[in-house]
């Protein structure tokens, strides 16, 4: 069988599109998105996709991360054209080949990359790696007096001086559950919304004593979970109270209390997905609802 499903000597290949399950490092990556000149995640990717398959290979990704920001359950998809599909199929047969091709881009990345793909599979009917999805879940780790400083923790944790109040910060994440308008916590962009479905939102100490925040949501808007854990961390150093993050909320304005922490603390932990049977629906519903905004 070829690519797809497609009986071997077919004139013609139907389109196949893959799924990437990606991790990366992101201190020194530009954020995802191709730009000219910058290095980037996407970028990085691509240019290994065209190595390995030959033509020019174009990443759709279910959430854009910003510069330093990391990932650990990042999803893309890429649809491969009749010539790639061929190059792909000519190594060790089709499926063979879709099983190890994780494997072959993160080589093409380098020795000791800071981006791998951890898996590539062929995706289901409908699946779309953006459209598709449901929610995303992000972690954001901070280091306070409490904990310490850690020199190998140090790309990944953000470190406040003073010690923090976990349970202060956990109930005023909690307090902010549901659907709101969050424009207070995003930089807005314009003809954007910022009306977000926020799933869960809490605090916790490790077993090292390191602050993690745990955010899932729907969609995230610019900046959000960056904005949202620093209104946190202003009530666990006693500068702001639980009730007024609710209070800022509503407003609906920024404000200079809510300081948006560093990307070295962020990283994107995984994507969520209906069943294989509503991914097209899922889709077609969300990109609706995004044109209309």
């Amino acid at each position: 069988m070829a690519l797809g499903g497609i009986r071997e000597g077919a004139v013609r290949l139907i389109d196949v599109r893959i799924r990437l399950d990606i991790a990366y490092d992101g201190t020194h990556f530009r954020g995802w998105a191709r730009q000219p000149g910058l290095r980037t995640v996407q970028g990085t990717l691509e240019d290994a996709l065209a190595r390995v398959l030959g033509g020019e290979p174009r990443l759709v990704v279910a959430g854009r991360t910003d510069a330093g920001v990391h990932a650990s359950g990042q999803v893309a998809h890429v649809d491969l054209d009749d010539a790639q599909q061929a190059r792909l199929a000519a190594r060790r047969g089709a499926q063979s080949s879709v099983d190890t091709l994780a494997r072959r881009l993160t080589g093409a990345t380098g020795a000791y990359s800071d981006v791998a793909v951890r898996a590539t599979t062929i995706a289901p009917d409908g699946f779309d790696a953006r459209f598709s999805a449901v929610w995303r879940r992000y972690e954001y780790r901070l280091a306070d007096d409490a904990c310490g400083y850690d020199p190998l923790e140090r790309l990944r944790t953000t470190t406040l001086r003073g010690s923090m109040d976990e349970q202060a910060m956990d109930a005023a994440a909690r307090s902010l559950i549901g659907l709101h308008d969050f424009a207070a916590y995003c930089k807005p962009r314009e003809g954007a919304t910022t009306i977000r479905t926020l799933l869960e939102f809490g605090w916790r100490r490790d077993e090292r004593g390191m602050l993690v925040a745990e955010v899932k949501a729907d969609a995230f808007c610019h900046s959000m979970v960056r904005a949202l854990v620093g209104a946190c961390a202003a009530v666990g150093e006693g500068r702001l109270d639980i009730a007024d993050l609710v209070a800022i909320r509503d407003a609906g304005e920024r404000i200079p209390d809510v300081k948006v922490l560093a990307a070295r603390g962020l990283t994107l932990t995984e994507v969520g997905y209906p069943v294989d049977e509503l991914l097209a629906l899922r889709a077609e519903q969300t990109r609706a609802r995004r044109e209309g905004d």
